[in-house]
């Protein structure tokens, strides 16, 4: 007989024990989507990510050779939010993530990263950014609300969080208002849509991101809307053409030497996911990048 019942394991990412704050990498949910526009249900995603995790603490990254859930980490939980208050919730996940050292931040729809952003410039100052994607996230409202998760990159770029001309965008190819994308353009930033990965390939991608970033401290935010439906069913903003879960995770792979400081993975939305693969790209997404930068 087993000591412990099968497959139970913490409900955390990859089931750590830890807890508490001052690990080297701490794991956090942001259960949060008010700022969705089109299906709601990413407050959901921290949970379904956590529990995705599970299949991957069974051995070492096949390529790094480490164990991410071996390292110095916790899952310290999820984040306080204000029911019903955007602004006051970002305001609260602002002040929970500062002074955090390295934070991985489980969503949530995509405008927690602005709060998480101003969090990480507190300590580090304008920051390059990696930023996988379906959209450029820089309309200067959401369907009239200023901060919803289609403008958070308006606001960070804005509010000088990070440098646009050591800003990528990667996985592109919704509609947009051509004035948005020349806007996002004029500001230095490199978009590198869905269908010039395809046709390029992730080695060429990741060479792409590196060049942008260069030495600079980096933040990388994954939508996990960047992947094609047929990856990731299970988010509330879906496009086709996206990628594919193999070339997200081979070129975050390549990104060696980046010198990433925290990241988040979002817009997980469970009630519309097929068999938990949307949770489990994410979670992977996770687990690369902990592989990553260990």
């Amino acid at each position: 007989m087993g000591a412990v019942p099968t497959y139970a394991l913490p409900a955390t990412f990859l089931g750590v024990a830890r807890t508490d704050r001052n690990a080297a990498f701490c794991v956090a949910g942001a259960p949060f989507d008010l700022g969705t526009t089109n299906r709601s249900g990413a407050r959901f995603g921290p949970q379904a990510i956590r529990q995705a995790s599970r299949m991957l603490v069974d051995g070492d990254h096949p390529r790094r050779w480490i164990d991410p859930a071996g390292l110095d980490i916790a899952d310290i939980g999820n984040f306080s939010m204000a029911l019903g208050d955007m602004p006051q919730s970002l305001a609260l996940l602002e002040a929970q993530a500062t002074g955090i050292g390295h934070l991985i931040t489980l969503g949530g729809d995509h405008s927690v990263t602005l709060a998480l952003l101003r969090a990480l410039v507190r300590a580090k100052g304008p920051v390059a950014l990696v930023h996988f994607d379906a959209h450029v996230d820089a309309w200067p409202d959401s369907f009239g609300n200023p901060y919803g998760h289609g403008s958070v990159f308006y606001h960070a770029i804005e509010e000088r969080l990070v440098e646009p001309a050591k800003m990528i965008q990667v996985g592109i190819r919704s509609p947009v208002p051509r004035s948005v994308y020349d806007w996002v353009v004029a500001k230095g930033v490199t978009i590198l849509s869905a269908e010039a990965v395809h046709e390029a390939g992730v080695a060429a991608a990741a060479a792409a991101i590196r060049d942008v970033v260069g030495e600079a401290p980096a933040y990388l935010s994954i939508d996990i809307d960047a992947l094609d439906p047929a990856f990731a069913p299970g988010t509330g903003t879906p496009e086709i053409g996206g990628l594919a879960s193999w070339q997200a995770q081979a070129i975050l792979r390549r990104l060696t030497g980046v010198r990433f400081q925290g990241m988040d993975v979002v817009e997980v939305a469970p009630p519309y996911d097929v068999s938990e693969i949307t949770a489990l790209a994410a979670a992977t997404l996770a687990w690369e990048y902990l592989a990553l930068v260990a």
